[in-house]
């Protein structure tokens, strides 16, 4: 059996045997904790923050290595180095870990469907991931996948994008101090046909209370001139489409990338609740010299220090609270909804 069994219902039995005690939460609160942009030739102080905290779920959200190479015995290697590291040795020891690649990762800086290691690339991802040889993701094109947890009769989807695989190549920015500005055409895509099938029947029969959405790169934030879902925005409407006709609860982005760490929240017509984009990047170097950029929907303010991101649901009240944190518990910003 492997640690992150593929749609477990009873996935909160095997973490109590092997991880945090879900069950004996006295306040039935679900905790997951996620982060991106990873070096592991630079000290990361946040493992034995994340295992302090006793999560139900770590979240990788993408560059959890630094590779940059077609040559994928390298990517191997860097791998093989980050799960030596004894701090993240401990919490993959007693925290189920999952999560997503981004381009650094993924092996090529910006890289998208044009990648030419991307299916060997996949495989050492895997191996990463501990995902057993005998998945059906290790036959699938891309890493995407879905797990549900479950505790107290509530359900939380997590629903795991890959936004490079398939992703079609950016449009290079005519405007100074940005890299790249949305196609124009219609047939360009971030996510490909059989993702995106894949994705409109998770969220069209999702019963879940809750549906975490992984993608490595921001959704809401659209006005920077580096990656993000908005330079395709066919895709983006696409999607917003998807998770309103769906009738999907609690849809919450949680993404990385940026090296900032930042909440959006948008409200919809049509959703009884507000989207929420948390960004939460990066976990051993950040963008220490962020001056500003405009972001319409952020709440609060940028973070440009490193952190790791941090999501408590209580099942009681359908009450969420987002927090940015840095290390020896350190609360740099928080955001709570109601769902």
């Amino acid at each position: 059996m492997s640690r992150w069994p593929f749609r477990c219902l009873c996935l909160f039995l095997l973490l109590v045997s092997c991880g945090p005690k879900l069950a004996e939460s006295p306040n039935k609160k679900l905790v997951i904790a996620f982060g991106s942009c990873n070096k592991h030739n630079l000290k990361n102080v946040f493992w034995d923050d994340v295992l302090q905290l006793n999560p139900d779920l770590f979240i990788w959200g993408g560059d959890n290595v630094y590779a940059d190479t077609e040559d994928v015995e390298t990517i191997r290697a860097l791998y093989d180095a980050q799960r030596e590291i004894p701090a993240y040795a401990r919490l993959r020891e007693q925290v189920a870990v999952t999560g997503t690649w981004d381009d650094h990762d993924y092996g090529m800086n910006d890289g998208g469907t044009e990648y030419p290691s991307k299916k060997e690339s996949q495989q050492a991802f895997l191996d990463f991931m501990d995902v057993p040889t005998d998945s059906p993701r290790r036959k699938q094109e891309g890493v995407y996948t879905a797990k549900t947890l479950v505790k107290d009769d509530k359900s939380i989807n997590i629903i795991i994008l890959d936004t490079r695989y398939f992703r079609s190549p950016l449009t290079p920015s005519k405007r100074p101090n940005a890299r790249y500005m949305p196609t124009n055409d219609p047939q360009a895509t971030i996510l490909g046909e059989a993702q995106w099938k894949w994705l409109k029947e998770e969220l069209d029969t999702s019963e879940a209370d809750f549906n975490l959405i992984v993608t490595s790169i921001q959704f809401l934030s659209n006005e920077h001139g580096f990656e993000k879902w908005a330079n395709f925005p066919h895709e983006a409407d696409k999607m917003m489409e998807l998770i309103m006709r769906s009738g999907a609860k609690g849809v919450v982005f949680l993404s990385g990338d940026r090296h900032i760490s930042e909440f959006s929240r948008v409200s919809v017509e049509g959703l009884s609740y507000p989207l929420i984009d948390f960004t939460s990047s990066g976990l051993t170097h950040s963008y220490t010299s962020f001056s500003g950029e405009p972001n319409q929907y952020r709440i609060g303010e940028v973070v440009s220090r490193t952190s790791f991101g941090l999501i408590e649901l209580n099942l009681d009240t359908n009450e969420v609270v987002f927090k940015i944190m840095g290390e020896n518990g350190k609360v740099y910003q928080r955001l709570k909804q109601k769902y």
